[in-house]
């Protein structure tokens, strides 16, 4: 079983593939490399590793892994362990999920390591495209057609490895050179991946092509706007700011449609996927078969709603508070949203009656969460406690962003929970906001302004607004032109350049917050802004403050809990993982601060 176990730690397709067995028969299968070459050394060949490749993006497929630990939303690494989310089930029920969101785990916790076994076989299918690609000589692939195989393949390693950095910051980088067959693939992390990871997005933005004839393959401008990303998060603010202003400008997605914001909720509608403002998306189908379906958000319904289960992520009050606007000017609380929660039916039965909050709000909180008495996309009124049941624990509120719609339920989902809600990795609205950091940081402030103003004229847009429905018992039937709760939102106007950078700056990171709720983002964003300051210890310690003390509301796996400055700003390097890379009696992956 050793030898085993080492194969995970940086396998190839072709092994990940037969992990089913202990045998020694198994245990003497040889690298994809030795065994498989000849067989997928031609243009077909390598079309179906590529597809591999990609088909590892939405998390599901390596064995010995859990689903929902390894989605690749990260609603568990970025959500539940955020003030985004909490998680909604009785004590127990998913116990690697109550010390994740407490920040009371150490390196042997399943969730890291099965999270680092997809993304490292992901880096692995990638490089067993361009380590098969390096040796074949098929008259039938074109020069172009291998340029771009190559490009993709590349571009597909560095957001393996992107989204490893995002997790751990201190990484091992494996190249095509590592492989098990090349006994070279115990590789240490001391060495900092983000030169590699830039030099991987900066090769695949190069020589993709700018558009491709299958919706969800990679092209340049995805490359660009991940580098882009990349540079986010080493704070290379000058350096994203010039391709950020290429991709803003000139940027189209892979069926040629220039980037554009589009309805807000049109973002997350099956129906309305892969539109202008989605740079790069992980495609999800129930059509062929359920098992292309979105299986890491399986537990991300409300309990009693839609597919009923499993109450897994729930909408924090903080997050819910977040949406307040100041009832004159339309513009966000940054400092005062926690002061008070918005109105809640907490701990009211849904047969008692209840009035939704009457305050200013931004309009995109109902895209974003289902509270009482506001319609649930096509499905009714949000009932409240009916669909919660637990609501002691989970809180009053549902997550909406990963949901289907009633009327292409057939046709979006299946009965497993499976669905074809697409994840955009990133969208036009994340190109937007990051300019903005970038220019509160090295550029102007009104230009900062400007990008913020463009993302919240949409969410200002009545057209986009959630409405309410014709007929409240038979939601089918459409919805009325009257708007479901008191929206107001306004534009900055001087605010930026009057109020100096630092105001500036908290207004973009809010903005993230309330445009990205619930998208899996918000831990890893606070991250990157913290630098060492103490920023996100502050931030989630307020957080935990704030929802342990609200009455009627037993946030039970938070009691007692602390973010610790220094160490929970990173995920532990899985102990199985350092376990298996030992080298003359040491391990040469080293963990990372105070774990």
């Amino acid at each position: 079983m050793k030898r085993f176990k080492t194969l995970l730690y940086a396998t190839g397709l072709g092994l990940i593939l037969t992990t089913n067995s202990c045998k020694e028969e198994y245990l003497e299968i040889g690298a994809l490399g030795s065994t498989s070459e000849a067989t997928l050394a031609n243009k077909a060949g390598l079309n179906g590793l590529l597809t591999g490749a990609y088909s590892l993006l939405d998390g599901w497929g390596v064995p010995n892994t859990t689903y929902y630990f390894v989605g690749v939303s990260n609603w568990i690494f970025g959500g539940v362990t955020s003030d985004d989310a909490h998680t909604g089930t009785q004590a127990s029920a998913l116990p690697p999920m109550e010390a994740v969101e407490s920040y009371n785990y150490d390196a042997t916790l399943a969730p890291f390591n099965n999270k680092w076994m997809v993304l490292y076989a992901g880096v692995q299918r990638a490089n067993d495209v361009l380590r098969v690609l390096a040796k074949t000589n098929d008259p039938a692939l074109s020069a172009e057609e291998a340029k771009q195989i190559k490009a993709e393949a590349t571009f597909l390693r560095a957001v393996y490895h992107l989204e490893a950095a995002k997790m751990w910051e201190n990484i091992p980088y494996l190249d095509e050179s590592i492989s098990y067959a090349n006994d070279n693939y115990k590789v240490a992390n001391t060495t900092s991946a983000w030169p590699k990871i830039e030099a991987d997005f900066k090769f695949a933005a190069d020589n993709l092509s700018g558009t491709k004839t299958e919706v969800g393959r990679a092209n340049s401008w995805a490359a660009k706007a991940f580098l882009a990303k990349t540079y986010m998060f080493q704070d290379k603010y000058t350096e994203a700011k010039t391709v950020l202003e290429d991709v803003i400008a000139n940027g189209v997605t892979s069926s040629g449609a220039k980037y554009a914001l589009v309805n807000y909720a049109d973002n997350f509608n099956p129906s309305k996927k892969n539109g202008p403002e989605s740079v790069f998306a992980v495609q999800m189908s129930i059509a062929e078969s359920f098992q292309n379906g979105n299986y890491g958000d399986a537990l991300n319904f409300p309990m009693g709603g839609p597919a009923t289960c499993c109450g897994a992520y729930q909408p924090s009050f903080s997050l819910v508070n977040s949406f307040k606007t100041d009832a004159t000017t339309g513009l966000p609380l940054i400092d005062t949203f926690n002061n008070s929660d918005v109105t809640n039916d907490q701990g009211i039965e849904s047969s008692t009656p209840f009035t939704p909050y009457a305050g200013t709000l931004d309009s995109r909180l109902d895209w974003t969460v289902g509270r009482r008495g506001i319609p649930y996309l096509d499905w009714g009124l949000h009932p409240g406690k009916a669909w919660i049941r637990v609501q002691s624990v989970a809180g009053p509120y549902s997550p909406i962003k990963s949901i289907y719609y009633q009327a292409a339920a057939a046709t979006t989902s299946s009965s497993s929970r499976w669905t074809s809600n697409n994840y955009t990795m990133i969208r036009f609205a994340d190109v937007l906001l990051w300019a903005a950091e970038a220019e509160v940081e090295v550029g102007s402030l009104a230009k900062a302004q400007e990008y913020v103003n463009r993302v919240r004229s949409r969410a200002a847009n009545p057209a986009g607004w959630v409405k309410k429905y014709v007929d409240n018992t038979a939601p089918l039937k459409g919805v009325t032109n009257e708007p479901a709760a008191n929206y107001k939102v306004g534009l900055y106007t001087t605010e930026f350049t009057a109020k100096g950078k630092e105001f500036a700056r908290e207004a973009v990171r809010f903005e993230r917050k309330i445009e990205f709720g619930m998208e899996g983002h918000r831990y890893f964003d606070l991250r990157r802004w913290d630098n060492g300051t103490g920023y996100m210890a502050n931030v989630l310690n307020a957080y935990v403050q704030h929802e342990t003390t609200i009455p009627g509301y037993d946030f039970t796996y938070m009691k007692g809990a602390t973010f610790k400055k220094g160490k929970t700003e990173l995920y532990p390097i899985p102990q199985a993982q350092i376990d298996l890379s030992v080298v003359n009696g040491q391990p040469v992956l080293k963990q990372n601060p105070n774990y």
